[in-house]
């Protein structure tokens, strides 16, 4: 049986500015349907990426191919595609309909043809019909995401690209639209190519998750195969919150040097632990002395900051589980081996 191609293929693709190189020899499939995010701190290439993806930059090499078909040549406006800026980029003279028409009339389509898939796109993004006649400029900051992406889907694009839309958001809005946004990819099957630099909304939103560097990507995978199973210390370090231990070889074994205490046998040079892996336990299969120098609350689960030996390291667990530890505080924290994730560099 021939395998379909993916929705979007890239292959060699390059940016250079100058001397600067923003996205460096890219190559892989963007399955169909799929929510791809890419991740990554300032300067990393991501935003630049997006826009080669979308048409709006020419690639200094390499092939974009939508299908199996060459775009690498088709200009932004000919290629079957959509873009939701971190602006929104909305018309502020023109109403709610006319903002999500647009496109639409761009192609020639029909007055009520268009007032009718306006309305059928408000449905779509949980706005009221009476907001077709709206002035934009009436709207709240998260009615007019909603129309940016009901203008978005107005052409009916075979790919939705999205450059960090929810960033200048405040955050009570923005957990409501990451699930609405993740109900409307369901409910489309359109594959959406997501930028942005949050971890938190990579994880709520993705199928995969690639994170860039230097204009390439350190790693791909899923939310959890990227946050239990980094393959470096920066992807480690990016995707949250983290304890990094150094292992040290000796005639007696392997040991945490900044802890003072025997490793378990190494398979990597580092010891990547998560917060959530440390726990006050004397009876843990490691277990260390540290002191604590800091209690967060974060709601259903406390944070501890904690000094052992040489290593400042952090823990989390369930609110109300170390209630009795407090600052200044000295006791045994421990973790299981098996929640070890080892990386060379």
């Amino acid at each position: 049986m021939t395998k379909s191609p993916a929705a979007l293929s890239l292959t060699g693709l390059t940016k250079r500015f100058g001397a600067m190189t923003a996205v460096d020899d890219i190559s892989i499939d963007i399955r169909e349907g799929e929510f791809f995010t890419i991740v990554g701190p300032s300067g990393s290439g991501k935003s630049t990426l997006v826009r080669l993806l979308a048409g709006l930059e020419a690639p200094t090499s390499g092939r974009l191919h939508l299908r199996g078909l060459d775009i690498t040549a088709m200009p932004a406006n000919r290629r079957p595609t959509a873009m939701v800026f971190q602006s929104l980029a909305l018309f502020d003279h023109r109403s709610v309909g006319q903002n999500i028409e647009f496109a639409m009339k761009m192609k020639g389509v029909a007055p009520e043809a268009r007032r009718l898939r306006a309305l059928e796109l408000l449905r779509l993004v949980r706005l009221p019909e009476s907001y077709y006649a709206r002035p934009v400029t009436q709207c709240s900051g998260g009615e007019r995401q909603r129309v940016a992406l009901a203008r978005a889907l107005g052409s009916d694009p075979e790919i939705l690209f999205f450059d960090e839309p929810l960033s200048a958001i405040d955050y009570r809005l923005r957990k409501t639209l990451e699930v609405e946004l993740k109900e409307l990819h369901q409910r489309t099957g359109k594959t959406f190519i997501y930028i942005t630099h949050s971890l938190e909304e990579a994880m709520v939103l993705s199928d995969r998750i690639a994170i860039m560097r230097a204009g390439r990507f350190e790693q791909i995978g899923t939310p959890d195969e990227i946050y239990r199973h980094p393959t470096s210390r920066f992807v480690a370090s990016f995707m949250g919150e983290v304890n990094i231990l150094a292992v040290s070889q000796t005639p007696a074994g392997p040991v945490f040097a900044d802890l003072e205490c025997a490793a378990p046998e190494a398979a990597g040079a580092f010891a990547v632990l998560r917060p959530e892996s440390l726990r006050p336990d004397a009876s843990a299969p490691v277990t260390f002395a540290a002191t604590v120098t800091q209690k967060l609350m974060l709601g259903s689960r406390t944070q501890f900051h904690l000094r052992a030996g040489q290593a400042a390291l952090i823990a989390e667990i369930a609110a109300g589980s170390g209630a009795s530890l407090s600052l200044g505080e000295t006791a045994r924290f421990g973790f299981d081996p098996a929640d070890i994730a080892w990386v060379q560099a």
